[in-house]
């Protein structure tokens, strides 16, 4: 893997162009906005938070199940951008925990501005431009979501949606490129 286009295919290959994992994070911001509206929102931000550790996870398993190896060439040198992605995000979350002892809704504004972020890094991964909307979407919800005082449930709802759409949107794209 001599170059960027050969790393970027690698990792297309090897992920599904990483729609599995944004399919999954968004069932799981779904799971937590339900949580939120018919039990508490304190409860859906531990199930955004202990979910959150299930979603690489899980999109491996999804992988395996759909025929998708599922992993990269160790020899990829994007390997290391897509930990340094992960490590940015972990250190973030704390920060949308604090922000969730002054208003719940927050933890979830919080963590769509984290992981829109994080996406950003996700258009070099996988050769993908999606991923810049995908990212500035969910800045831009964060941003509305926090303007209009917006409350956990529906912050979450509008999360996942947002990348649940996506996640069936790349993953189509890739399905198309591989036949």
């Amino acid at each position: 893997l001599n170059n960027i286009s050969s790393a970027q295919s690698n990792m297309q290959q090897g992920y599904a162009d990483g729609s599995l994992g944004v399919l999954v994070s968004g069932t799981v911001w779904l799971v937590s906005a339900l949580v939120a509206y018919y039990v508490s929102d304190y409860a859906a931000i531990w199930t955004l938070f202990f979910g959150g550790m299930l979603i690489f996870p899980l999109g491996l398993l999804l992988c395996k199940i759909l025929g998708i190896p599922g992993k990269h060439s160790k020899a990829n040198p994007l390997g290391n951008l897509a930990m340094e992605g992960t490590f940015c995000m972990l250190m973030c979350i704390p920060m949308a925990l604090l922000l969730s002892q002054q208003d719940p809704a927050w933890f979830f504004q919080g963590m769509l501005l984290i992981i829109g972020g994080r996406y950003l890094t996700f258009s070099t991964l996988y050769g993908k431009k999606a991923y810049w909307v995908l990212g500035g979407l969910l800045g831009m919800a964060a941003f509305v979501l926090f303007s209009f005082e917006i409350d956990s449930a529906f912050s979450a709802i509008v999360g996942s949606t947002i990348e649940i759409g996506f996640g069936i949107f790349l993953f189509l794209g890739y399905k198309k490129s591989v036949c």
